[in-house]
């Protein structure tokens, strides 16, 4: 015989953290795709995560390399720009953007890496196709497939 109820206390719902599944959208030292571009910036603002966007570049080991800075050159500055622009744009939407430029001589390792420190909810993988050479395209876009854990999204 039930004499006495007692009552749990209400969960604040309010406080509890929600997880954030960045979406990330990379390109490989050459212009985004406008298609994976767009698609990226789209679906941070309707998910309402912050958008990383990495431009993965290869660090070639010679000596004179690192030693005379050679590896800390800048990009061409139309090319800056064009990787520049997704950000302005998904800031102007409000949007929290995070720019990131990974340098190794192992670039598709390095991004997986990096896919499995920030574990994205989308890898938006948008490299402008016609300026990448296709044996590169393909290899690292496998190696991705392979290897990610997390959704891949790619303009084809």
């Amino acid at each position: 015989m039930l004499t006495v109820r007692h009552r749990q206390p209400a969960e604040d719902v309010s406080s509890v953290a929600t997880e954030t599944r960045p979406i990330m959208l990379v390109t490989f030292a050459v212009r985004f795709d406008p298609r994976a571009a767009e698609f990226a910036i789209d679906t941070a603002v309707e998910a309402g995560q912050p958008l990383i966007i990495v431009n993965v570049v290869e660090l070639e080991l010679m000596p004179a390399s690192m030693m005379f800075g050679y590896d800390l050159m800048t990009q061409r500055p139309e090319l800056m720009e064009a990787l520049r622009a997704p950000a302005v744009l998904a800031c102007s939407l409000g949007v929290r953007v995070e720019r990131l430029r990974v340098k190794s001589p192992h670039p598709v390792d390095a991004l997986l890496e990096l896919v499995a420190e920030r574990a994205p909810g989308l890898l938006v993988f948008g490299p402008d196709r016609a300026e990448l050479k296709p044996r590169i395209y393909r290899r690292a876009l496998r190696k991705i497939r392979d290897r990610s854990t997390c959704l891949i999204w790619v303009a084809d």
